[in-house]
């Protein structure tokens, strides 16, 4: 096998940003340091958001207490990049709002700036913070056994969905952490079960991706008239694209890090 990274990827918000880096420090039985650590609450009052901010028991099958692109395909337009303790809201190019995470009154202040403009969302809206539970999809979903995770794609598998549909398929819109290459496509899904390392940091792989129609959404935008979803599932017949790992060690991945199994 002769798969490398190709890319590596973080969310510091949940659904509403995507942040390329060259490399990223793992954290055991946590994943990528600094991936989904913040997620804003919705329609939840002070101590309601207490409980789900920090304990993933609580968020288990309540996908609508969060903003996700799922209920809130509007949000595709924003991003947020996060760096020494800087949150920057932006849109397209231009910044918006940026706050110190440190300050519970900043935390208020940029959630009444999605408020002001997105007139479709509603009060009130809170922003989380949770580093040793991020606020990945397995913190909420009932179906899976494991709550923190990493995701990995193989580009090859998407280039082959993309020959299949004979349309362009954008790898960001899974919004994976690690992207590798070198590999026949779909051969990821063969590693269920199995421990992958990385620079000497050892990964099992749990789980195939289930997605969502956050996929339909073209890239910036919320124009959600794609239909990736259905064409997975008419094409392989599964709504699979990567899989989950879960960090059975502490260390630091590059791009162009081999993946030995």
């Amino acid at each position: 096998m002769s798969a490398t990274i190709s890319s590596i990827n973080y969310c510091p918000v949940k659904s509403i940003s995507f942040q390329s880096i060259q490399n990223c420090k793992i954290k055991k039985d946590i994943g990528v340091m600094g991936d989904r650590i913040f997620a804003f609450a919705k329609g939840l009052n002070q101590e309601e958001v207490k409980l789900f901010e920090n304990s993933p028991d609580e968020r288990k099958g309540k996908w609508n207490s969060i903003l996700t692109l799922k209920n809130s395909a509007v949000l595709n337009k924003y991003n947020f990049i996060f760096n020494n303790d800087k949150l920057t809201l932006f849109l397209k190019n231009e910044k918006l709002l940026s706050i110190d995470v440190n300050q519970q009154t900043d935390h208020q202040e940029i959630s009444n700036k999605i408020l002001e403009l997105e007139k479709s969302l509603k009060p009130p809206l809170t922003l989380m913070k949770n580093e040793i539970f991020p606020f990945f999809d397995t913190s909420f979903s009932k179906k899976i056994g494991f709550t923190n995770s990493i995701s990995l794609l193989n580009i090859q598998s998407i280039i082959d969905f993309e020959n299949k549909i004979n349309n362009k398929v954008e790898p960001s819109i899974f919004r994976g952490n690690i992207y590798i290459d070198g590999i026949k496509p779909w051969a990821e899904r063969e590693w269920l079960g199995k421990v992958i390392t990385i620079n000497d940091v050892n990964f099992k792989v749990e789980k195939n991706i289930p997605r969502c129609v956050a996929i339909n959404l073209k890239p910036q935008s919320d124009d959600n008239s794609l239909d990736l979803l259905q064409l997975l599932k008419k094409t392989y017949n599964h709504f699979d694209m990567g899989v989950f790992l879960t960090a059975l060690d502490d260390g630091e991945i590059s791009i162009g890090n081999s993946i030995k199994l």
